[in-house]
């Protein structure tokens, strides 16, 4: 349906693959799709076209008096392009690792945050020696030592020691020398896309950080994205009770726009620290 001698035109993708289902005009983006299960196609059009289409494709009339080419084509899994999801990781590739389903910050009744708990799955074992998916569930809490994060979530791909602390001038001489002694830890779980900090003086877990595997970033691609959710309570509710819901609350994901969030709570945009090794770290998508 497409080569250099034939066009990827409304009538030849209607001729190549049938017409299943009418067309959807987007006059925002002036856009027309063509969806089938798993494949759907995008028609650039006219502003001014008439909407007739309602008998079918042959009933569309466009002004220009040509047909408009494909300017993009989505394979994706399932049948709806908005609301698809990637594919289960088949078991053939777990290779003995521990992925992550999704983590829920757990926080209490007042606000505080306590730790995440984490729904995770890795590669069982049967009696017919057939390999089948475990599914287990895991809290990992601030105050946690080391030896409890590495018996509930397993060794760590990779341990870290921060050898530089930018916080360290603001402390006095004194302590300024005392911590250069040690360093505080992080253990990186590359499958979950979590590093769990360590205080170097208590050696217990003081900071989480979750990773959303951002296009562009400097470690894009090195973590699994972490599928977190937490809500977030706006300003203007005075209701402290977490376990409450507010319909002026908003839910913070893997996925949330810098916007969404400063809508609830007013705030300047954070500090980001571009370390990519070259000038270009423009979003490629």
């Amino acid at each position: 349906f497409n080569s250099p001698e034939v066009l990827p035109s409304i009538e030849q993708i209607e001729h190549s693959f049938g017409a299943t289902h009418p067309g959807v005009y987007d006059a925002a983006k002036q856009l027309f799709a063509l969806h089938f299960r798993g494949l759907s196609f995008f028609f650039p059009v006219d502003s001014k076209l008439q909407e007739g289409y309602a008998h079918g494709l042959g009933s569309l009339i466009f002004l220009s008096g040509a047909s408009p080419v494909v300017s993009k084509m989505s394979l994706y899994s399932g049948s709806n392009v908005s609301e698809t999801r990637a594919p289960p990781l088949p078991l053939s590739c777990y290779h003995r690792q521990i992925y992550l389903d999704s983590a829920k910050v757990l926080r209490s009744t007042n606000g505080y945050s306590k730790g995440l708990k984490l729904k995770l799955y890795t590669e069982g074992s049967s009696r017919a020696l057939e390999h089948r998916r475990q599914c287990f569930t895991r809290e990992v809490l601030f105050g946690d030592s080391c030896q409890d994060v590495a018996m509930k979530l397993g060794a760590p791909n990779r341990i870290f020691f921060k050898s530089e602390d930018k916080m360290k001038i603001h402390s006095s001489s004194v302590n300024r020398q005392a911590q250069s002694k040690r360093s505080d830890t992080f253990f990186n779980y590359f499958t979950l896309g979590i590093d769990v900090l360590f205080d170097a003086r208590t050696q217990t877990c003081k900071k989480f950080v979750l990773h959303t595997n951002y296009p562009g970033h400097f470690n894009f691609n090195m973590y699994h994205r972490c599928e977190f959710k937490f809500n977030l309570k706006s300003e203007n509710d005075h209701d402290c009770n977490y376990d409450k819901k507010s319909s002026e609350d908003i839910e913070i994901t893997a996925y949330a726009k810098w916007d969404e969030i400063s809508a609830v709570v007013p705030s300047a945009r954070p500090v980001v620290l571009h370390r990519a090794s070259s000038t270009n770290t423009a979003n490629p998508f």
